[in-house]
């Protein structure tokens, strides 16, 4: 492990390979999702459907690329999910019917557990483990443009090309730019092992700040928090615009979710500059406090049009924290030693919330109504604020008044 910092310029280009990322395997989807739904002959819902199953099986795979991160590096486990990223892409392209495409689209999935978000925070860690918050920090910024580029890139091109050209095109862009990147950092990470001395790096001893005694149960804490985070995330995120409709705000409603996207990059910017000497736990706190803060705010004004801009800018706020902490959270709590690892859980326990959210707000909104729905939703989130709250309260316990609850080693 290095005791320098990231080199800068690994680290945009790092985050150029995660706007493409998500551009092309995430962001991309829902504006080809019609002529997909089209062709197939097949209702929209049921694509989207599809895509929640996909997700639910990359959750199923994330622990496993964590693991492999550690024990293979970071660099050379993006490189490989690059090249899987670009066939699964090519395979979409070419998928003859429903079975095939969906089949495409989980191996799509599977392959952007190599490359996305839980990989790139390994590789900051094991290229540059000095200063690994601020640079994991830098990250997310510079990838929270990947929605602003890639949804008016992917409505550019789909005015020329077929949805399936479209997807060929990003398969090109994966092989073309992120896998040399990903290459070049696997060899600049083999290099910095080599030459780096044995001090310890700067971002908190292996062992991470968690007594032993409690690292079991502050791990299923923090699962628990990130788990609730992505429900309340990814259920209001698919119906934000319908939902601001139901309320009553009407096209103003698509105006004011614009200010989401602003919301997001200005939170892991405000961080950056301020945010260097609070603790990440607390950061998770403000992070889960922000979400239903925010629902509570439109539900509690609509249907007025300022009471919806509130909602939008704090849940955009919270949504941006929540990214940064889902990397700085687990370095804080446990430390480098297995960190592959507990980041591809956290990034299970994400995805298989944010897979049923938007289904279980539907059903919700569909057998109680709109209002009722998103009540019960702020509620959930507050589930999230105790979470975290409860490991400020668990590393403040007096060494030997707790008894550990299960195997300390199981997390």
């Amino acid at each position: 492990m290095s005791d320098r910092k990231i080199p800068a310029a690994a680290l945009w280009a790092l985050g150029l390979t995660q706007i493409i990322g998500y551009g092309t395997l995430y962001y991309s989807f829902s504006i080809l999702v019609p002529s997909i739904a089209l062709e197939f002959a097949w209702p929209e819902q049921w694509v989207f459907g599809a895509l929640s199953a996909s997700l639910l099986v990359g959750g199923l795979f994330a622990p496993t690329a964590g693991r492999w991160a550690d024990h293979f590096g970071a660099g050379r486990v993006m490189t490989f999910g690059s090249a899987a990223a670009a066939a699964a892409l090519v395979a979409c392209a070419l998928a003859p019917g429903r079975v095939t495409f969906v089949l495409a689209l989980m191996a799509m999935e599977l392959a952007s557990a190599f490359v996305l978000y839980s990989a790139a925070f390994v590789a900051i860690v094991q290229v540059g483990g000095a200063r690994a918050q601020r640079s994991i920090t830098h990250l997310t910024l510079i990838a929270g443009f990947a929605s602003t580029m890639f949804w008016p890139l992917t409505a550019a091109l789909h005015e020329y090309l077929t949805w399936r050209e479209v997807y060929l095109v990003f398969a090109g862009i994966n092989v073309a730019i992120c896998l040399p990147i990903h290459a070049w950092l696997a060899r600049l990470s083999h290099r910095t092992d080599e030459s780096a001395s044995p001090i310890p790096a700067a971002i908190g001893p292996a062992g991470g700040a968690v007594a032993s005694r409690d690292r079991s149960r502050v791990f299923l804490l923090m699962l628990g928090g990130f788990a609730v985070e992505g429900f309340v995330l990814s259920s209001i995120l698919v119906h934000m615009v319908p939902l601001t409709t139901a309320l009553g705000l009407g096209s103003a409603g698509l105006v004011v979710t614009t200010l989401f996207g602003p919301s997001q990059v200005a939170s892991r910017l405000i961080n950056m500059l301020f945010g260097g000497r609070l603790a990440q736990t607390w950061l998770a706190v403000i992070g889960a406090t922000l979400l239903p803060l925010g629902l509570v705010a439109l539900l509690a004004t609509t249907p007025s049009v300022a009471g919806a801009i509130a909602f939008v800018i704090l849940f955009g706020l919270g949504s941006g924290l929540a990214s940064i902490v889902g990397g700085t959270l687990p370095l804080e709590l446990f430390g480098r030693e297995r960190y592959g690892a507990r980041l591809g859980w956290v990034t299970a326990a994400r995805q298989f919330s944010s897979a049923l959210a938007p289904f279980a707000l539907a059903m919700a909104m569909a057998g109680m109504g709109v209002q009722p729905s998103l009540w019960l939703t702020a509620a959930v989130g507050m589930l999230g604020i105790l979470a975290f709250s409860a490991i400020i309260l668990i590393r403040r316990q007096p060494l030997g008044a707790a008894i550990p609850l299960v195997n300390a080693n199981s997390s």
